[in-house]
């Protein structure tokens, strides 16, 4: 678990950051809506960030694939020679044999079992695998899909200067998630959630989205995650592109007509008004009761917020998985989700919009109907009470704010 003073630890071992790299990263501590309890790699605890082996990222991944997987197996009442498709999703991280392989070799998977080992897909991937699982279903019947994502951070510390590199070691934290997906009809009063659709958006052909978040190395040849200024309007396209493909599948036929009506009234007077009417807004809360944000950062949060016109209610999963913790990459989203569960706003019947973007560039977004009341124990259960806080300030600011006068 990583606090303020472990965080301005590691950050004071790396000998190649000056006073105005502090000062960078200082601000972007305390303005990042992460808290005190969030997790990091056992290999920056033992101070070899600098100097990772292959056998830390495998062994971070192993730790979290065996305990989740385990309670999941536990908790569906499923056994492993039940699960007739393994899906997994881990971006920066490859290893032969494969991570799905290791999976398999442990929980001694069927002979027949289909396999999917996805990489390089980042914050979005694990929609994608969800898709994946969907796709087999169409094919095949009566089948059980594990799906598994999560990120490894060990062997992808950056250890340079500069800024658009630094900022991923101040937002990505460890974490994961495993899931249950099945088309069995005789299972369907023991599900949590249904899936009502799913929309994938992929800027990879535009140049400036497709190059402002990448996996590289800087200037004296360290390697690390680059994310570029670009990268909020690459985002707010592909998220506009997706929300435009998805709206009319999840909105009512009322509020889709609305929104047309008003714009072609706005249309036919913008040529004889003197001032331009406002844009009509779409408002997704008339066939949407949740929405489960990627917590890519505050500011991604807040810029969500702002386009769907969402009040504090609706964006308190999202910040307070953020400060819990932090950005989780692809399974992100599931500890949103968790929050709504844990504080047992998710009532039979609600739908769910969630929405996630990853390298590329990508926006895949897509819709759960919940099956029952929820509001079982998960992995907010130690902390729920506590949630929200009374301030999210970081006390990074106060314990290093000397940098700041220097």
């Amino acid at each position: 678990m990583l606090n303020t003073k472990q965080s301005g630890e590691i950050v004071f071992r790396n000998t190649n950051l000056g006073l105005l790299e502090y000062k960078f990263l200082l601000k972007a501590i305390v303005s990042s809506g992460i808290g005190e309890q969030t997790y990091g790699p056992r290999v920056i605890f033992e101070e070899r960030e600098d100097s990772p082996a292959l056998e830390d990222g495998i062994l971070e991944m192993e730790e979290f694939f065996y305990d989740s997987i385990g309670k999941l197996l536990d908790r569906s009442c499923v056994s492993p020679s039940e699960i007739d498709v393994l899906v997994v999703n881990v971006s920066m991280l490859a290893s032969v044999p494969s991570l799905s392989s290791r999976i398999i070799n442990h929980y001694k998977l069927r002979d027949d079992i289909k396999v999917f080992n996805l990489s390089g897909m980042g914050c979005s991937a694990s929609l994608i695998s969800v898709d994946v699982a969907r796709n087999i279903f169409k094919s095949y019947k009566n089948v059980h899909a594990l799906v598994v994502t999560s990120e490894s951070l060990s062997p992808n510390w950056y250890s340079g200067n500069d800024k658009s590199m630094i900022l991923a070691n101040c937002l990505f934290r460890t974490g994961g998630c495993a899931m249950l997906l099945t088309n069995k009809r005789t299972l369907k009063d023991r599900a949590l959630f249904k899936l009502k659709c799913l929309v994938r958006t992929h800027h990879g052909a535009r140049d400036e989205s497709y190059g402002c978040c990448i996996q590289m190395e800087d200037d004296q040849g360290r390697p690390g995650f680059y994310l570029g200024k670009i990268l909020p309007k690459a985002a707010t396209q592909a998220f506009i592109d997706n929300l435009r493909e998805i709206a009319p599948m999840i909105l009512p036929v009322s509020e889709l007509l609305r929104y047309g009506i008003l714009s072609m009234i706005r249309k036919m007077r913008s040529g004889s008004a003197k001032v331009e009417a406002p844009k009509p807004m779409i408002n997704f809360q008339t066939g949407v009761d949740h929405f489960c944000i990627h917590t890519g950062g505050k500011a991604v949060i807040d810029g969500i917020g702002l386009n769907l016109k969402l009040n504090e209610y609706d964006l308190e999963p999202a910040r307070m998985t953020l400060h819990r913790f932090g950005n989780t990459s692809a399974s992100s989203l599931w500890y949103v989700l968790a929050y709504m569960e844990a504080k047992r706003r998710l009532k039979k019947g609600d739908k769910v919009l969630m929405i996630s973007f990853g390298a590329g560039f990508k926006c895949n977004s897509c819709l759960w109907e919940v099956v029952r009341d929820l509001g079982s124990g998960n992995v907010w259960e130690d902390c729920i009470d506590g949630y929200p806080p009374k301030t999210l300030v970081n006390p990074f600011m106060e314990k290093y704010g000397w940098i700041n006068l220097q």
